[in-house]
């Protein structure tokens, strides 16, 4: 999701994932992805504090799932991993 190529589309599936919340469960990681993907830092960043509340077990390859790569240069990155307890 590093480049999705097509902004509406990403936007469309998180439209949808919105909906699809309101009658099961999406894993907030699920929008982090889509975001970083976007080049929305904020909004990530904001999906991946949602994943931590819930403790999710996908946090666990935060650090080397591609799909985060446009967040690693963001100091938050950083203290995010740093506060979650992967190693440095």
């Amino acid at each position: 999701m590093q480049s999705l190529g097509n902004r509406a589309e990403a936007q469309k599936i998180l439209a949808q994932l919105r909906l699809l919340s309101n009658e099961k469960y999406v894993p907030p990681i699920t929008s982090a992805m889509i975001y970083a993907g976007l080049g929305d830092k904020d909004q990530a960043f904001a999906w991946l504090e949602k994943a931590y509340t819930e403790r999710s077990v996908w946090l666990l390859w935060l650090k080397v799932d591609p799909k985060f790569d446009s967040l690693r240069s963001d100091a938050r990155f950083a203290e995010f991993v740093r506060r979650i307890g992967l190693p440095q």
